[in-house]
């Protein structure tokens, strides 16, 4: 047999298998727990923020304020890694640390804003300041819009209030004084904390929508994954014209199980089951490992094209050694049924070769992407001429022509215009004999 169509296309799975090996799998729940821990990692941003105005404070009381936020926030902060080691994605008690975070910010705008005099300095430090924005980013980490709205709405109000009752202490004798006292360089801070937090919520969403867009193109990836083959999967995900109907040429495959009518009947539908999934797993794995395509199964039988989306010059090489490699295949499986003392299944295979109209074909309601026209039913007349002639393959001569080698690479037994039922003209074909297996194993 030529070396040229012998080999199969097995670089694709080979590629599949070293990435999974190279790769440590790691569980939801590990994923999880590490971006729970990089987030966490903002927590001591904050800690560090806190113990530095603990050390540069200026009165004793603002040491004893610092110094109780600091310890306080430090157990928060060593509880929320804790959690985030054990109890990953926890809904509930991410919004209980969130109401803590927040609290926590309250309580230092507080101090700046309400905790002194009223002829103190009310001004926020920068330092103060940055850690509401700080925990506002380590929220929006989380990647949850629930939590940053949670965490902007406490902190936003809390803030606005303490602003509105520092504007009521000063004396104002009209609204507009009132106003005025209100509308101040601490009210503008806190208006660009809810622009912040709501340009993270939008970013959120559009992070969610992207995630759920890929979600969405894996799935059908894994869809397409179970009818073709990994190359021909990456061709309609980056071509679709390929979708569109057009004529092109094209192996057509046919396989079925003798018999199988009659084993159904009989069988137990657990057994039924386990025969028919290794019996299909065999066909399409085959199929795809020389770069073909599993159109459709029906029953018992698969449907099975090379060229489809696109031709390929070698697509009728590959189909013939892919043909070829099916009858060692399936004799080996009909061989350990036998083993197992389950029936001995026979099978057949039909190959053609020719123009078909291949595309997605609509119908309103159930759109199929397929192959069709004369080749389509010549292949499938002669599977049933291998049940016919007791062959495992029969191929017609358009097959052989087409590959250089083919003629002398097997036992082929010929018939010459043989007519197939519902065609006119008549047809070349070629075959392997019943004991063809047996003869390659001597």
């Amino acid at each position: 047999m030529s070396e040229m169509w012998q080999r199969p296309i097995q670089y694709n799975f080979l590629v599949i298998r070293r990435k999974s090996k190279m790769t440590p799998r790691t569980t939801p729940r590990d994923r999880e727990a590490m971006h729970e821990l990089r987030s966490a990692s903002l927590r001591f941003v904050a800690l560090s923020i806190l113990i530095a105005n603990l050390i540069v404070g200026e009165n004793q009381t603002s040491f004893a304020f610092n110094m109780i936020v600091s310890s306080s926030y430090l157990g928060v902060s060593g509880a929320s890694v804790i959690a985030a080691i054990r109890l990953p994605a926890n809904r509930r008690l991410n919004a209980v640390f969130v109401i803590l975070d927040a609290m926590l910010v309250t309580v230092v705008l507080y101090e700046h804003i309400l905790a002194n005099p009223i002829n103190a300095n009310h001004g926020l430090t920068t330092s103060s300041l940055v850690i509401a924005f700080i925990l506002l980013n380590h929220t929006a980490l989380k990647l949850d819009v629930r939590l940053i709205v949670l965490f902007s709405t406490i902190v936003s109000t809390a803030w606005l209030t303490m602003l509105a009752i520092m504007a009521s202490r000063h004396q104002a004798s009209t609204p507009l004084m009132l106003l005025d006292n209100l509308l101040n360089q601490e009210f503008i801070l806190n208006a660009s904390f809810g622009f912040t937090a709501l340009a993270l919520i939008l970013l959120v969403l559009d992070y969610d929508r992207t995630c759920r867009h890929a979600l969405m193109i894996d799935e059908r990836r894994m869809n397409l994954s179970r009818f073709f083959s990994p190359t021909v999967v990456s061709d309609l995900e980056n071509a679709s014209a390929v979708l569109d109907l057009e004529r092109r040429n094209a192996a057509i495959m046919f396989v079925d199980v003798r018999d199988f009518t009659r084993y159904s009947e009989t069988a137990t539908a657990q057994e039924l089951a386990k025969v028919l999934s290794e019996y299909r797993r065999i066909v399409a794995g085959t199929v795809f490992a020389y770069g073909g395509t599993v159109d459709k199964f029906i029953g018992d039988g698969v449907m099975a094209v090379f060229g489809q989306p696109k031709s390929q010059p070698d697509d009728v090489s590959r189909a013939l050694a892919c043909a070829m490699k099916l009858v060692g295949a399936l004799h080996e499986w009909r061989m350990a049924n036998i083993e197992q003392g389950l029936p001995a299944l026979a099978t057949g295979i039909g190959l053609h070769y020719g123009t078909v109209l291949g595309g997605v074909l609509e119908s309103g309601f159930h759109d199929e992407f397929t192959v069709m026209g004369d080749p389509v039913n010549v292949a499938k007349r002669l599977d049933i001429v291998a049940k016919d002639l007791q062959s495992p393959l029969v191929v017609s001569t358009i097959v052989l022509d087409q590959v250089p080698g083919a003629q002398k690479s097997a036992h082929w037994l010929r018939k010459e215009k043989v007519r197939l039922n519902g065609r006119k003209e008549l047809i070349d074909i070629a075959y392997l004999d019943l004991d063809f297996n047996t003869k390659q194993t001597r």
